[in-house]
């Protein structure tokens, strides 16, 4: 699967990387953005990612790159935060506009350290100060040995499940002397998914959500002591954000994928104590933000879920300059009980019935 995705890009005139971990996981990296378009178990069978459909034959995928819009092949993805500042065009934020510099330029590709790095410089100019910012994004890739594999209580569940995982650094490297930031960026990462199941954020204690933006009404979310649910199985766009207070640095989402279920988790850092400066235009003054969950349905871009995660900006000691981040996303497929398993494992919650 992975290199029939491969090679439609390359009719389309863009490159990709076929990287293998030690467990068998394969991704598919597409340099175009910095993408991870795929992630494939050992054994094979379907995508655990959301991609443009336009990607399934070589000439919607050669219309879709030769558009001036976004081109949002899906994956697995970094922007930088705020949003108000790195993706929209204007005073009253109405113009919004996807960072090309970061979506729309290809990176360069080095194997080494025991897996692959995607790195490339960019200039951003910021909405809100109208300053220009020039960094470098460095994303590097590598294994994540599957979490449960010591769990002697867990060896049934896992004979019965597919798995796949990586690991990966980013690095946002400041290349403006003096270092006089115009903002405080955030590393903000972002995995799309196919579209009908459930969000689920852990939490260590009850919490309200932002609402972002759409209607995400009451018979959607589920707030409960421990975790967060968002059911994604409404169309509609909508949006929930959680603080990084309540946060427990891991979220996932349960989906059917044929005859069988699958769970992506992504698991990163949370500090409370960092500055998290993601807001939204009805409260520019509410920061603290590190999670947020998603569900987009658009003619154009696609429609799909999305689990979102924010990073502190930079400018802490002991290196204002840079911000680092690390995470890692790990995925298992197979019948609905056994990801019901996997799911309170790690995430302390089962999913829904309705999922």
């Amino acid at each position: 699967m992975a290199e029939n995705i491969a090679r439609i890009l390359q009719i389309a005139g863009k490159t990709s990387e076929i990287y293998d971990t030690p467990d068998g996981t394969r991704l598919l990296m597409l340099p175009y953005g910095a993408r991870v378009l795929g992630l494939f178990p050992a054994r094979g069978g379907d995508n655990f990612y959301w991609t443009h459909p336009a990607l399934d034959r070589a000439e919607t995928a050669r219309t879709l790159f030769s558009q001036e819009i976004w081109h949002n092949t899906g994956g697995d993805r970094t922007w930088i935060a705020p949003e108000l500042d790195v993706n929209y065009a204007d005073a009253d934020f109405e113009r919004y506009c996807q960072p090309r510099q970061l979506d729309r330029g290809d990176f360069r590709v080095e194997r080494g350290g025991g897996g692959c790095r995607l790195s490339r410089d960019v200039t951003l100019q910021l909405n809100r100060s109208g300053g220009n910012v020039r960094l470098r994004l460095s994303k590097w890739f590598g294994p994540a040995p599957n979490p449960l594999r010591h769990e002697r209580d867990a060896a049934e569940v896992l004979g019965a499940v597919d798995y796949a995982g990586y690991a990966q650094r980013i690095a946002m490297q400041s290349l403006d002397d003096p270092f006089q930031p115009s903002a405080l960026l955030g590393i903000w990462n972002l995995i799309q998914l196919p579209e009908g199941g459930e969000l689920i954020a852990p939490i260590y204690a009850r919490t309200v959500p932002q609402r972002c933006f759409g209607d995400a009404s009451a018979d959607r979310v589920a707030v409960e002591d421990r975790c967060v649910r968002l059911n994604a199985g409404f169309p509609g766009s909508y949006k929930l954000a959680l603080k990084a207070a309540a946060a427990c640095g891991r979220v996932g989402y349960v989906y059917r994928q044929g005859a069988a279920h699958s769970l992506v988790v992504r698991n990163f850092f949370v500090n409370p104590s960092g500055r998290y400066v993601d807001v939204q235009r009805h409260d520019l003054e509410d920061f603290g933000y590190a999670v947020q969950l998603c569900r987009i349905d658009d003619a154009v871009f696609g429609s799909y879920c999305e689990l979102e995660y924010h990073a502190p900006a930079w400018g802490d000691l002991p290196d204002p300059p840079l911000s680092e981040d690390v995470s890692q996303v790990w995925a298992f497929r197979g019948p609905r009980d056994a990801i019901d398993a996997v799911a309170y494992k790690l995430l302390g919650a089962k999913s829904s019935p309705r999922v």
